[in-house]
C-alpha cells in the first residue's frame, strides 16, 4: 500500500486560547456521548458556527437513527471507502467489527469490491449506498424494499447519516486528518500530500 506522509494542514487549537465560541462547542463535544474530539471536529472548530450544528447532528447520526449499529456502522465505512477517508475508516473499522460485521465483507468493501453478506439488511445497506452514490438516486425496487425493511422515519435518518459522513470525510481529506499511527487503509493519490 502506497503510504504518503502527510501533514494536519490547520494549525491545532489550543484550549487555552481558543475563542469562547470554540469553547463551548469544544466542550459540548467533550461532554456529549463521543467523549472525544476524533475525527473532524479540530477542523470545524476554526468555523465554531459550522461546528456545533455540525457536532449535533453528528451526535444524532452516530447515536439515533434508529438503525442497529452495526448497520450505521456499515453505512459508515462504505461511505468511508468511497471517499478513502483514512480517519474515518480507522475509527470506525473496529466498531463496525466489534458490531458483528464479517471482517471478510468489511475488507472487500475497503478494496472496492461488492461484498456477500448474509445478512439481508447488511447486504440492503451496502446496496443502498452503493447505488446512492454511483447514481445518486435509488431505484423503486430497492427504495421499497428498503422502506418496507427500515420505515420511513429510520431511511430518512439513513440518508441523513450519508449525507453527515460524506461531510466529515471530505473534512478529513482536504485538511489531512489521521487517527493515531496505524497504516493508512487508503493509497494517498500522488501530489495530495505535503512534501
Amino acid at each position: 500500500m502506497q503510504q504518503h506522509e502527510s501533514k494536519p494542514r490547520l494549525p491545532v487549537v489550543d484550549i487555552a486560547t481558543a475563542t469562547p465560541a470554540q469553547k463551548e462547542v469544544l466542550d459540548d463535544i467533550l461532554k456529549g456521548p463521543r467523549g472525544n474530539l476524533a475525527g473532524p471536529f479540530l477542523s470545524w472548530i476554526h468555523s465554531p458556527e459550522l461546528a456545533q450544528p455540525a457536532q449535533k447532528l453528528g451526535a444524532f447520526c452516530r447515536y439515533h437513527t434508529q438503525l442497529p449499529l452495526r448497520l450505521s456502522e456499515l453505512a459508515i465505512l462504505c461511505t468511508a471507502a468511497k471517499w478513502q477517508a483514512q480517519a474515518e475508516w480507522q475509527i470506525h473499522y473496529p466498531i463496525a467489527i466489534e458490531t458483528g460485521l464479517d471482517a471478510d465483507n468489511v475488507e472487500r468493501i475497503r478494496l472496492g469490491r461488492p461484498p456477500a453478506f448474509e445478512a439481508r439488511d447488511e447486504q440492503m445497506i451496502w446496496e443502498f449506498v452503493e447505488e446512492l452514490y454511483e447514481n445518486r438516486r435509488i431505484s423503486e425496487p430497492l427504495y421499497r424494499e428498503a422502506q418496507e425493511r427500515f420505515g420511513i422515519e429510520v431511511l430518512v435518518n439513513l440518508v441523513g447519516l450519508l449525507g453527515y459522513y460524506s461531510l466529515v470525510a471530505m473534512t478529513l481529506n482536504v485538511f489531512h486528518v489521521r487517527h493515531g499511527q496505524a497504516p493508512l487503509p487508503f493509497d494517498e493519490p500522488a501530489g495530495s500530500a505535503a512534501e
